[in-house]
């Protein structure tokens, strides 16, 4: 370490004074009822801009069919290994065995479920999971319908962290989704579909037996 480093950091040690080592008491627990929290993640995540609807576990796939034909969708991209129920019937179903990416970009959307979500951030949480395939088919397609269980619902990011160190342990890719993709220029303005899809369903519904 150079003698300036030393003098610079010295001076901000002795500015911060005490307040450098005092311990922030951060929450790692949420408070709220189940109920609570799924009407929070669906609050967040529309703030985000994004079509966020409550669901009956019967009426899933019915749910799924409705929002790709309201958008025009004919032909969807699923992972191998998503439910048979959630496959919207009528419409070319692809399974995704490695597609190329202009393959990827030719589908007009895709259907998934996910690892958790975290209802304080709005965020949903991917971590290629068997309903949930590769990165690049949620990046890709410009439509992204999305299931979350209500019992995967946590209140706070530090609830997630123990599942998802343990995901990354396993070297599995972990995605953060909090509303469509969209980014802004130097001038603030809003483009979407930049770096991911730009228009993102999520249908919150129960786990059945």
């Amino acid at each position: 370490m150079t003698a300036a480093r030393e003098a610079i950091l010295g001076r901000v040690r002795a500015a911060a004074g005490p307040a450098l080592h005092v311990e922030r008491g951060y929450r790692r627990s949420g408070a709220l009822e189940p109920a609570a929290r799924v009407a929070l993640l669906c609050e967040r995540i529309g703030d985000y801009k994004a079509d966020v609807r409550r669901v009956e576990p019967e009426q899933l796939g019915g749910a799924i069919a409705e929002a790709l034909e309201a958008r025009g969708a004919r032909r969807v991209g699923v992972p191998p290994q998503l439910p048979e129920t959630w496959r919207p019937r009528g419409l070319d179903v692809v399974e995704d065995g490695g597609l190329s990416p202009d393959e990827l970009a030719a589908l007009d959307g895709v259907v998934t479920g996910c690892t958790l979500a975290v209802a304080e951030t709005g965020t949903i949480v991917l971590s290629s999971g068997p309903t949930e395939g590769r990165r690049a088919l949620t990046l890709v397609p410009d439509l992204h319908v999305c299931i979350v269980f209500e019992e995967d619902v946590v209140e706070i990011l530090p609830e997630a962290t123990p599942a998802l160190t343990e995901l990354a342990r396993e070297r599995r890719p972990l995605t953060f989704v909090s509303g469509p993709s969209a980014t802004s220029d130097i001038e603030l303005s809003r483009v979407e579909g930049v770096h991911g899809p730009r228009t993102l369903v999520v249908l919150v519904t129960a786990r059945t037996s």
